[in-house]
């Protein structure tokens, strides 16, 4: 269990690029923001073994600073093994405040281990944004410190509030 949540931990120090998504013609120009501060997570695993080599957890975080909130979800890993090479899966819903807008959005995480190297991508789901976060759309790196600590880089575009 503790390579398992290693792993995990690991995929969540990488970083990934994707390019901006396009605006449709005729609609408000979006512009991209970023925020970063620190959040606290909770990985609980759970006993409900299902399949051979594959383990689910359940995800606990609460966001700080302009994302302001929690994160509820699921993760799903699988193949970790002693060549540090493995997979998981996580949905997450938010559920709190973006820069003073109230709502939720859901995070679709993608992490893959190639012997020690991680590749993660966080995106949110495609209108999956609710209240004044609808029509969000962006990414997500979480840096985690030599000490343990976790924190966010989530670059984003919103279209203006109304």
């Amino acid at each position: 269990m503790v390579a398992v949540v290693s792993v995990c931990l690991i995929f969540a120090a990488s970083t990934f690029s994707q390019s901006q998504p396009k605006t449709p013609l005729g609609k408000e120009s979006l512009t991209t923001n970023r925020v970063s501060r620190p959040f606290d997570v909770k990985m609980i695993p759970q006993e409900d073994k299902t399949v051979d080599g594959v383990t689910r957890m359940v995800l606990d975080k609460q966001y700080h600073g302009d994302l302001d909130g929690t994160g509820k979800g699921q993760m799903l890993t699988g193949g970790i093994n002693a060549n540090k090479s493995g997979a998981y899966v996580a949905i997450e819903k938010f559920t709190g405040t973006l820069h003073g807008r109230s709502g939720s959005f859901v995070l679709h995480h993608t992490g893959i281990m190639t012997r020690g190297t991680p590749d993660l991508t966080i995106l949110v789901a495609p209108d999956s944004g609710t209240d004044q976060l609808a029509g969000i759309s962006g990414k997500m790196t979480i840096n985690i410190a030599a000490d343990g600590k976790h924190s966010y880089d989530f670059e984003y575009t919103l279209p203006a509030a109304q």
